[in-house]
């Protein structure tokens, strides 16, 4: 029994027969001439066929060349090159001096200088004091040239690589043209870009259908007031959807992802009742070291740790809090404590750094507020020199945050710690003793990730008396510094630190606006 012909819209049938009467394939702006549909809609149509299977569609991405600001200048005047050469030939020879007074521009004729010498057009001799620059080939053995060649086509309007190809490849062969073409988009005198080109062909299937003779159904798309009101919807065909197809991705305007971590770690502390604060990014070493009892032979204070700025300037400090410090480091001061001994060099502490941890911000804020309550956080950018790494570059954040109150004590740090990084969105979090040189006792907190195990992300503790006593604070304070470059990694699920800060407009765009 014969297959019933296939309805197809008013369009679909025009297409179709558009397409039936070439001999091989067409693209879509000869169909859309021939059917006086615009050429988006006569893709779209062509879509919809070949679902169906009526027709195939092909496509082809190909290269494009068209002339840069400056190639199109060149293609004016000539190379820098080539008209150098004719005035060398022209006078035999000339000095640098000479050669650099032929052209307006002396950008200009450090390049034409540069490509005589890379090319071996010419060579320099030098004669007492001079530089000559001496021809070493005539105006006739460079008559023909593919680089002049491809700018002359090229400027004839864009140009596919392919037909580039054919116009100059009997006479300079195909290696000569891809080294030119290299050669002259490196220069900037050529920009390169790709199109995707498509040609449409009826299938057996299609020429089927059309042996058959089409039936067209007239079908609406867009629900009318007339129609409603005359009710002559009832009677008419509309236009099927496949629901099932997906929508064309969409992507809207939204903050950074690392930002909205920064954001989501401020929102945390402020809800929590914290102040945000800010401090220099150079720090003393006094504020950055000393005063957090840091030795003066630490090695973390070596240059091979600390970004130093080569200048010193006087303690921002008054004298007693100064005169304190050194005690507390030398002896211990008044405290139960031997300090490390030695002599305490104020020099040492007037010397400028990048800050290597926000902490020096914390306690210069504590030592100008030493009377309860204090709760107050710091995220900020901190510098080391740090070999980079997928977990380590020299500059990152730091989220720094201190407590100092009446009565608190270590159960209240783990309690801010395990609310915060809870917020954040890991539940397993655990405490380890850890060891830093201001703060006793001390742990180091980590999270716990299925795929990787537990995961250590940043250091707190019970500042030292040595270092509360010399700023005139009486009562306990809490603190911690926690690396958010690497809270960032497990919250985003990245495993290479470096991309937090690579402008990936992929990752950007694929990027959750949520959480």
């Amino acid at each position: 029994m014969k297959a019933e012909p296939k309805a197809l819209t008013a369009s679909e049938n025009n297409v179709l027969r558009a397409i039936a009467d070439e001999k091989e394939v067409c693209n879509p702006i000869r169909l859309s001439e021939e059917t006086g549909i615009n050429v988006d809609a006569v893709m779209q149509t062509a879509f919809m066929l070949a679902q169906d299977g009526l027709c195939e569609i092909k496509e082809t991405r190909e290269e494009y060349y068209r002339l840069t600001e400056e190639g199109e200048t060149y293609v004016k005047q000539g190379l820098p090159e080539k008209r150098a050469l004719a005035f060398l030939i022209d006078k035999g020879r000339a000095t640098v001096d000479e050669l650099q007074s032929f052209f307006d521009d002396d950008k200009e004729s450090k390049i034409a200088i540069n490509w005589l010498l890379r090319n071996k057009w010419s060579k320099i001799d030098k004669i007492g004091d001079e530089r000559l620059l001496i021809p070493i080939i005539t105006q006739e053995e460079l008559s023909s040239d593919v680089n002049d060649a491809i700018l002359r086509i090229v400027n004839a309007g864009e140009t596919e690589r392919k037909d580039l190809a054919e116009a100059v490849t009997k006479e300079f062969g195909a290696a000569a043209i891809n080294e030119s073409l290299s050669l002259l988009s490196s220069r900037n005198l050529l920009e390169s870009y790709s199109r995707v080109n498509r040609v449409i062909a009826i299938t057996e299937a299609g020429k089927e259908i059309i042996s058959q003779g089409i039936a067209v159904e007239d079908e609406i798309t867009q629900l009318t007031p007339e129609l409603i009101r005359t009710g002559s919807w009832r009677a008419r065909n509309f236009k099927t959807y496949d629901v099932g197809l997906a929508s064309k991705a969409v992507y809207p305007a939204k903050i950074h992802p690392y930002q909205r971590i920064l954001d989501s770690m401020r929102r945390i502390f402020t809800e929590m009742g914290f102040v945000e604060i800010k401090g220099e990014l150079a720090q003393s070493a006094f504020w950055n070291f000393d005063a957090l009892f840091v030795p003066q032979d630490h090695p973390a204070r070596e240059m091979q740790d600390t970004f130093y700025l080569a200048r010193r300037r006087p303690i921002d400090a008054p004298e007693e809090l100064i005169e304190n410090v050194k005690q507390m480091h030398e002896h211990g001061g008044s405290l139960n404590s031997t300090g490390w001994g030695g002599n305490w060099e104020s020099e040492l502490g007037e010397e400028i750094l990048l800050r290597t941890h926000t902490t020096a911000v914390t306690l210069k804020y504590l030592a100008s507020h030493p009377k309860p309550p204090v709760k107050v956080f710091c995220i900020d950018r901190v510098y080391r020199r740090e070999t980079i790494d997928p977990t380590h570059i020299p500059e990152f954040d730091q989220l720094e945050g201190i407590v100092m109150d009446k009565g608190v004590t270590f159960s209240h740090l783990l309690g801010y710690l395990a609310t915060f990084y809870n917020k954040m969105g890991f539940p397993s979090i655990r405490f380890r003793p850890g060891y830093f040189p201001y703060t006793e006792p001390s742990v180091e907190v980590e999270v716990y990730m299925p795929e990787r195990g537990w995961i250590e992300l940043g250091g707190a503790g019970i500042f030292r008396e040595e270092v509360t006593n010399p700023i005139g604070v009486q009562y306990p304070v809490l603190a911690w510094g926690l690396g958010i470059g690497r809270l960032a990694m497990l919250s985003l699920g990245l495993t290479d630190i470096r991309d937090l800060y690579r402008s990936d407009i992929d990752w950007l765009r694929r990027a959750r606006v949520v959480r």
